[in-house]
């Protein structure tokens, strides 16, 4: 562990920066860089700690409009989600690969998770990833103006806490900062979002509806917002193909975007547990 510090180091320094006095100063990478390292430093350390069960799962969505983790963002087309999650009781690899239906890729997100808390109530996550943002642009090919697809690249940190009040009723709270590395958008994103959770609010036999409304605040660069958006799932017992409809609002922000962002979506979940022998 102290070789890894004493290599990773000058890889952190070079996101450092000075102020004219000689005096260090934190950038912007810090804080998603530090809870992804500090993610891989304590996953590390825990992996001897970690019971023998395992878990491959994930959802595949099919919507006619792809909206981005931060809702307020959208393909603007239909797309297709492959969210996948694969791990232990406390770290867990969930990448998310996002398409258009036309076959080209619009977001590749590699999240490593770990639980810091689990309690009965209460839980905390910390987590982070480097990200490919894929567009279309023109760019110079041989002396020669081309539309050529691009990969901006981001890196992010989360923390997410959530607590039970009742068996009707989740808290959750949210925070995500993410910077571009090498971007042709924005170059910084702060995130934060207050979500409470309805589940499993029985409807007719077994069919029930589970409700998720959030209201959040994003400042992206200099402008920034106020948003409310809310999911309605509907399900039925242990079927795994499940029916959501959502809605973001803009309630008042500088941030360039639609007022209204929804889409509609067909999800089809999967799980498998199983034990390290």
């Amino acid at each position: 562990m102290h070789w890894f510090i004493s290599q990773i180091m000058p890889f952190i320094n070079r996101f450092n920066c000075f102020s004219s006095d000689g005096k260090r100063k934190i950038s912007r990478f810090s804080l998603p860089i530090g809870l992804f390292l500090s993610l891989i430093l304590v996953s590390s350390s825990a992996k001897g700690q970690e019971d023998s069960q395992r878990h491959i799962g994930g959802t595949v969505t099919l919507t006619n409009n792809g909206i981005s983790i931060i809702p307020s963002f959208s393909l603007g087309r239909p797309a297709v989600f492959f969210d996948l999650t694969m791990g232990g009781e406390r770290f867990s690899f969930e990448p998310m690969l996002r398409f258009g239906l036309d076959g080209k890729p619009w977001s590749f997100v590699l999240w490593g998770r770990y639980k810091v808390i689990k309690d009965r109530r209460f839980s905390l996550t910390v987590g982070g990833h480097p990200a490919f943002l894929f567009q279309e642009a023109q760019v110079m090919v041989d002396g020669k103006p081309e539309m050529r697809m691009v990969a901006n690249r981001y890196v992010a940190g989360e923390i997410n806490s959530s607590f039970k009040v009742s068996k009707d009723l989740t808290l959750r709270l949210y925070y995500l900062k993410g910077v571009g590395v090498q971007v042709m958008g924005p170059k910084s994103s702060d995130f934060l979002a207050l979500s409470p959770e309805f589940p499993d609010i029985k409807l007719a036999g077994e069919f029930s509806m589970v409700i998720n409304p959030q209201f959040f605040f994003l400042k992206v660069d200099e402008n920034s917002g106020f948003y409310v958006n809310s999911g309605l799932t509907f399900k039925k017992g242990e079927f795994p193909v499940q029916f959501q409809a959502f809605g973001n609002k803009k309630l008042n922000s500088t941030i360039p975007g639609d007022d209204l962002v929804w889409n509609l979506s067909l999800l089809y979940k999967f799980n498998t547990s199983f034990e390290k022998k």
